[in-house]
């Protein structure tokens, strides 16, 4: 097997398979990447057994051949190069040899029939949808998924496919969020995967706005999405999710409406003399007014007003000041919709004029 490539080629390939290589690992094929060299194609691959990510170049070689290649010393040598450096590697027996202009590089090889491959098995639904949908639904719910839960099927993200929409929800137990896509090719009856954390997080990663569409297939126990010449695999979790629907409540006829922007500044000037290990707000609701009200063990307040448009009564519920702050951020909208009734409900907060995606806090004693 003999390969000359340049370094402009293939390092962007090599940055991004690089990505789910774990530093530690129990095995260690799993430190390196299968680098399989083909009449046309070159593919590298990279799994830590939860995740795959295949990468597929235009390439010919007279020679073909495959190996496995210690993952992150070959990014770390294509990185140090020059630009336009010509990259030579050549198996010989078991060890690479990488030359360079002056440079020249041996690295220990593992077998490639060793090294353990994704199979999806039989796809129960399929399909295709633009990246930038897909990237925007789940960045608009990963942060409200758990991390390290004993309850194993909140650390990741339930995605909803079928009957024309694409759902995305997360919870952690304290809050939720929910987004949903209309996707005319996502026909059929909904079906319901659970993608872990990590799998979620490189999704995010590799999804391109300005990309051609994703093909998302799902199986029994995987879900595979092709990017153009990337292949992403990940393991589902098994598990049921909980009843989401029960838990999001019913928009107010008299919500609170206010500048997203001005509400996430006072909860953040709040948040200064709150509680640094509960985070706990006192949110208290008058006509037209929000009051945020924090205190700390040192007998240290703040009190924030933000003017709002109310005409409810007057309310007094308690928070997580940084589930109602992240929930802020994520929305894009200048106006947001909140729906507060009375202190042991969960406040509803919505982008203003768009019922896509809602966001669940639950409340907090203080």
């Amino acid at each position: 097997m003999k390969l000359t490539i340049l370094r402009e080629d293939i390092l962007p390939a090599l940055q991004i398979v690089n990505g789910v290589v774990e530093r530690r690992q129990t095995l260690p094929i799993l430190s390196n990447l299968l680098l399989k060299v083909g009449p046309k194609l070159l593919t590298l691959t990279a799994t830590d057994m939860e995740v795959e990510l295949v990468v597929s170049l235009d390439r010919a070689s007279r020679s073909a051949g495959e190996t496995t290649i210690p993952a992150r010393k070959l990014l770390d040598i294509c990185r140090s190069l020059p630009d336009k450096s010509e990259l030579t590697l050549d198996l010989e027996g078991d060890r690479a040899s990488m030359t360079a202009g002056k440079n020249r590089f041996t690295l220990a090889t593992l077998p490639a029939a060793e090294y353990p491959l994704i199979e999806i098995g039989e796809k129960v639904a399929e399909v295709s949808l633009p990246q930038k949908p897909l990237k925007s639904l789940l960045e608009r719910t990963a942060f409200a998924m758990a991390q390290q839960d004993v309850r194993y099927y909140l650390n990741g993200l339930l995605l909803e496919i079928g009957g024309g929409k694409v759902r995305a929800v997360a919870t952690d137990g304290h809050r939720l969020a929910l987004c949903d896509e209309q996707v005319e090719t996502a026909k059929g009856d909904p079906v319901q995967i659970i993608v872990p954390r990590k799998g979620v997080l490189e999704l995010i990663r590799l999804l391109d706005e300005k990309g051609e569409n994703a093909v998302v297939q799902v199986s029994r126990n995987h879900i595979r999405v092709e990017l153009g010449g990337l292949q992403f695999t990940s393991k589902l979790i098994d598990g049921k999710f909980p009843d989401y629907t029960k838990v999001i409540p019913m928009e107010s006829q008299t919500p609170v409406i206010g500048d997203r922007e001005e509400l996430r500044q006072g909860f953040i000037r709040a948040s200064i003399l709150s509680n640094e290990k509960y985070r706990g707000v006192r949110v208290t609701l008058e006509k037209n007014r929000l009051r945020a009200l924090a205190h700390n063990p040192e007998q240290e307040e703040a009190e924030v007003d933000v003017e709002v448009d109310y005409a409810g009564g007057n309310v007094e519920i308690g928070f997580n000041v940084s589930y109602l702050l992240d929930a802020l951020a994520i929305i894009k909208t200048e106006k947001v919709r909140m729906t507060i009734t009375d202190p042991g409900a969960s406040a509803l907060i919505t982008p203003e004029g768009n019922a896509s995606c809602r966001y669940v806090v639950m409340p907090m004693r203080l």
